[in-house]
């Protein structure tokens, strides 16, 4: 499979990386980036084909992911349509829709919309993915290849879904860190020095993720083994209801859902 990215950011480095470790070739990789600096930077960390536009040689490819901001996205499709033919496109530009996309690729179909999270930055992040019917179970399969270099993957049947799954995983590393920087703030006040309020944080945050992803047991069970009646824990999880903490975790995720429709219809306004 020959492989273009349009864009070299940091994720688009992530899945370089990731598609380099997994088996694929260096010389099937090709990146489109406006950036000479990043250019060169590329070529020498990766041994793939960089271009400054696109063209012939750069848009030869099975499967083409659009790696720009959402912002960039319209501007950056324009220049090629021109080269599509039976590639396999796949953004993943977070709000995007893949009508507004088609639009902008000239009617270009063969689309798929993923939403890694930042995790897959080392290699441990999950991607959720839609296709329309237009796209092939192989193309699916092609799609699923190449962000499962850099995590797991998972699909949903509606397109809509892509807003709540970016509110929940695309976004769900910044609450993880909240929670990791509120446990260290909470260890520097009982004393710990920063680097063991640190250690106590992150690796326990760590291995309660380990614990959850082992066992088949819901997290609430899990919850509920570590907390003895009348124990510490009670007294924590009692404070923290009483300040309203998992109500405001899912008012926010909730909130995300609605602040990525409205990007989504925002975005994709030709005016």
């Amino acid at each position: 499979m020959k492989i273009a990215f349009l864009g070299g950011g940091n994720m688009a480095k992530a899945l370089i990386g990731g598609l380099l470790k997994t088996g694929f070739d260096a010389a099937d990789i090709a990146v489109i980036e406006v950036d000479a600096e990043g250019r060169d930077k590329l070529e020498q960390a990766y041994g793939v084909r960089c271009y400054p536009a696109p063209d012939a040689a750069a848009m030869a490819c099975d499967a083409l992911l659009l790696a720009v901001k959402p912002q960039q996205m319209r501007q950056a499709c324009a220049p090629l349509a021109p080269y599509l033919e039976q590639q396999l496109v796949i953004s993943i530009a977070a709000g995007l829709r893949l009508a507004d996309l088609r639009r902008w690729l000239g009617g270009h179909a063969k689309l798929v919309r993923a939403m890694p999270n930042t995790p897959a930055l080392i290699g441990a992040g999950v991607t959720g993915l839609y296709a329309p019917p237009a796209v092939s179970a192989d193309e699916r399969a092609g799609a699923e290849r190449i962000l499962q270099a850099v995590g797991s993957t998972l699909w949903v049947a509606d397109e809509a879904q892509m807003d709540a799954l970016t509110a929940v995983s695309g976004s769900g590393p910044a609450y993880a860190f909240l929670f990791i920087e509120a446990l260290q703030q909470a260890a520097a006040e009982l004393g710990f020095p920063p680097g063991q309020a640190r250690q106590l944080s992150v690796e326990t945050a760590l291995g309660a993720a380990k614990l959850a992803a082992q066992s088949d047991e819901p997290a609430s069970v899990l919850r509920e083994r570590v907390t003895s009646k009348g124990g510490t824990t009670e007294a924590a999880l009692r404070a923290m209801a009483g300040r309203g903490v998992k109500d405001g975790i899912v008012a926010g995720i909730l909130a995300a859902d609605a602040r990525g429709r409205a990007l989504g219809e925002l975005l994709g306004k030709d005016a």
